[in-house]
């Protein structure tokens, strides 16, 4: 049978953590660096206990064997993005930012998307230690940061979205992109960017969509992971950001329930990326 083959596509490394439910984590990953004409390379970081509402345990690997399955990776493909969940545990962190500076070595505008996970929609902890504390390795490395009102209010303290996202660059991330989706329940989510050397004070774009009835497994890691493989395919960050947040809308209007609590983002529903 005949048929033509792909052109090669972007690799994206990803360092996240598996979810067994499918939702969120490395399992949400992997479907939305596809859908968005990217390959994902995969590194898990943790083997997390987690249903669709709950978070029962967090196990980190050990951080010889995430290097050592990164390194593996590195050394053969070309890496066009890297996307950072969580990573676990202090130790996975400072490997992880080993291998960053590693990459970055070889290219310097290497794209790293940081999605501060902290906690899951209900509050469970996603790290073995402080998840605050683990992810400080990674500010300086990270191109964008995405944390949602709770992350931001939790790492910056419940000041205005300008201010805390001033203080994500004080700690060296270039773009700060501030979701609006956990915030109080206001009729739209408006999700704010700010980037270094813009106006502190104003946000670089803004971007309203409606606020969905429901509750969602995996809103901000395919959020994050789209974005991730926007920017390994060469988009600007303002084209990235819409085209990531278009494609994750699209993935929340066509959720599906498998039980009780939150809904599934449907990440391998047909979906237009062209930008």
């Amino acid at each position: 049978m005949g048929g033509a083959y792909r052109s090669t596509p972007p690799c994206v490394l990803v360092f996240s953590g598996s979810d067994p439910s499918g939702g969120a984590g490395m399992q949400a990953d992997i479907p939305a660096i596809g859908a968005l004409g990217c390959h994902p390379l995969s590194v898990p970081t943790a083997l997390t206990v987690q249903d669709n509402v709950s978070v029962f345990a967090v196990h980190a690997l050990d951080p010889e064997l995430v290097r050592h399955q990164a390194q593996v990776l590195i050394d053969r493909f070309d890496i066009a993005a890297v996307k950072l969940g969580i990573a676990g545990s202090r130790e996975n962190a400072e490997a992880i930012a080993a291998l960053i500076r590693q990459l970055r070595a070889k290219n310097p505008a290497l794209p790293v998307v940081l999605d501060p996970v902290l906690a899951n929609g209900k509050g469970d902890n996603l790290a073995r230690d402080d998840a605050a504390r683990v992810i400080e390795p990674l500010y300086a490395l990270a191109t964008v940061i995405t944390p949602n009102l709770n992350e931001a209010r939790r790492l910056c303290g419940d000041v205005a979205p300008a201010e805390q996202a001033a203080e994500l660059m004080r700690r060296g991330c270039d773009h700060v992109l501030l979701k609006g989706g956990h915030g109080p329940q206001q009729e739209d989510v408006v999700n704010r960017w700010y980037a270094a050397g813009a106006s502190p004070l104003a946000p670089s774009g803004n971007w309203r969509w409606p606020r969905l009835p429901d509750e969602f497994h995996g809103s901000g890691c395919t959020l994050a992971a789209s974005l991730s493989a926007c920017l390994a395919r060469g988009l600007d960050m303002h084209a990235a950001i819409s085209l990531a947040q278009r494609y994750t809308q699209h993935a929340l209007a066509t959720s599906y329930a498998i039980a009780q609590g939150q809904r599934i983002p449907n990440r391998i529903a047909v979906f237009d990326a062209a930008i």
